[in-house]
């Protein structure tokens, strides 16, 4: 297991994450030091939670009454991603709340089985016209429920 990872007490293996999506890497996406830049990480983050939530139908990002306000973020880096090559995200949920969830999202190169990184957010749901937090629906709740991580298991 990846010493970093392990020290920051982070899981860092796929076992620890229960819903998976492959994104490529793309030319963009490198920097001047030959590796995917920091900020894009944080678009392959974004891009798993969102199509979990959108694939299960768990909210309609067009016209749905609710809509998850990210209020925090993060991201542990232990190893570089490159272009070309895939990331395979595995997503899993920390923590739900009244009207909030954090997700944590692993990000491995194909093949490997260390993290590459470890990041994710909070989203508080709210209302979409007044912005008011609110209960997590029960379907939401739920689903989300599936995805829960328990440390040390």
């Amino acid at each position: 297991m990846n010493r970093s990872a392990t020290a920051s007490g982070l899981s860092a293996g796929r076992k620890d994450f229960f819903y998976w999506q492959s994104i490529s890497t793309r030319w963009g996406d490198n920097d001047i030091y030959g590796h995917v830049n920091n900020a894009v990480y944080f678009t392959y983050i974004d891009s798993v939670v969102n199509q979990f939530l959108i694939e299960n139908r768990l909210i309609d990002i067009q016209n749905g009454d609710l809509i998850g306000l990210v209020v925090s973020s993060q991201c542990q880096f232990f190893a570089p991603l490159n272009y070309p090559g895939q990331v395979d995200c595995g997503l899993r949920v920390d923590r739900i709340g009244n009207s909030s969830v954090t997700y944590s999202v692993g990000l491995f190169a194909t093949d490997n089985n260390e993290a590459v990184a470890i990041g994710g957010f909070t989203h508080v749901y709210v209302k979409r016209d007044d912005r008011r937090p609110c209960a997590l629906p029960d379907g939401l709740r739920s689903a989300l429920e599936k995805l829960v991580w328990v440390k040390g298991c």
